[in-house]
């Protein structure tokens, strides 16, 4: 049995699965801030998918691109020390999540507990590169969902006997002619099908995995249909427009951990549509830090709308120009839209049931994607 299925406390969890850090001596793993030229290791993806590639409409979400093959992101050093804050006996105390799509979760911990993770993600060469390949000038979603972070972990024995099996499944599949087919993992996925809060996702893979077996990406295209992405290495990484196309992290053999971080990130520009939502996020949220942060960065964008709007009035006034009441009129009405869809996510505390994630963010439940 799969630990990840089983509801137990942190405590308990502990002697089951050995991180890979704890190989390394405390005095070995480096100190001091983010270097982008010390801990980025970027190797562009072999190619990148569009949302035409996934039979999607090529006017579905923010930006052309739907999703690329596993990039080579960070060092080990880097890596190593993200492990080392993630991991932290501070971060497993107070940041520890569950709900019926994934078992176990690490959530808005890096503001308060993991500085360098923090730091990384909120640099600009960073930033560059996640902007470069989603095609689109992006920035973190905000503090609360910056190293968002899902596991997996097996015993030692556990993984020996799920090898086995497979490779049991091999040999039988050899005799019977239909060997060559990709592993189809019997459990469930780690993070069961969803789409992102979020429009664009950024997952790193922490966990060494060099004999894992699955743990690939399954993607559900327009059409219905299937298609897997390879699973990212250790230190490597892949992108994705999750707000807009539904997914789920399938488990893997082979390993007695699969440790993955996933940053959200959303356009820079105030002109651009705000698709987020919080359905999946709600219920495994500090809801008081989520609305707080949620509330601060969709006024911003509000605020800067309305600026640039006023800006435009004085202008024309100053110009001798008549105001352009149909075009007001729609400013108006796509602002009060975004204000009701704020209203709408922002779901009273005592309605909200902390693990509990409906399905009213999968797109082919029904379920349309609003541009505010």
């Amino acid at each position: 049995m799969d630990i990840s299925d089983i509801s137990i406390p942190v405590a308990a969890m502990a002697p089951h699965w050995k991180p890979i850090i704890d190989s390394i001596p405390p005095n070995q793993v480096a100190a001091g801030d983010f270097d982008p030229d010390q801990h980025l290791q970027y190797e562009p993806p072999a190619k990148v998918h569009t949302m035409k590639d996934l039979s999607l409409p090529e006017n579905t979400g923010i930006s052309p691109v739907a999703v690329s093959e596993p990039f080579r992101l960070f060092t080990t050093e880097a890596i190593h020390r993200m492990r080392a804050e993630v991991l932290s006996q501070d971060v497993w105390d107070n940041c520890q999540y569950s709900s019926n799509l994934a078992q176990c979760q690490l959530r808005g911990f890096a503001a308060k507990y993991a500085p360098f993770v923090y730091d990384t993600w909120k640099n600009p060469a960073t930033l560059s590169i996640i902007s470069k390949l989603a095609g689109l000038d992006l920035v973190t979603e905000m503090d609360f969902e910056i190293a968002h972070i899902n596991i997996s972990v097996r015993s030692e024995e556990e993984k020996k006997q799920q090898v086995a099996a497979f490779a049991e499944k091999q040999a039988f599949d050899e005799d019977e002619g239909i060997a060559g087919c990709p592993y189809e993992p019997e459990e469930k996925p780690i993070v069961d099908w969803h789409t992102d809060a979020y429009p664009f996702v950024c997952v790193t893979m922490l966990s060494d995995c060099e004999s894992m077996i699955g743990g690939e990406t399954a993607l559900r295209t327009g059409s219905g249909e299937i298609v897997k992405v390879r699973g990212p290495q250790m230190g490597c990484a892949v992108i994705l427009q999750g707000r807009y196309i539904e997914h789920q992290a399938l488990r893997a053999l082979g390993t007695t951990e699969r440790i993955t971080m996933v940053t959200s990130f959303r356009p820079r520009s105030p002109n651009l549509p705000d698709d987020t939502v919080l359905t999946t996020v709600r219920p495994i949220s500090n809801l008081s830090e989520l609305y707080s942060q949620y509330s601060e960065y969709r006024l911003e964008i509000l605020e800067e709308r309305v600026r640039t709007q006023l800006r435009a009035l004085r202008e024309n006034k100053r110009g001798g120009k008549k105001v352009n009441v149909k075009a007001l009129k729609e400013f108006i009405h796509a602002q009060t839209e975004f204000l009701a869809h704020m209203n709408k996510e922002m779901v009273n505390e005592e309605l909200v049931t902390m693990g509990s994630i409906d399905e009213s963010h999968l797109l082919q439940s029904g379920h349309s994607v609003a541009k505010v």
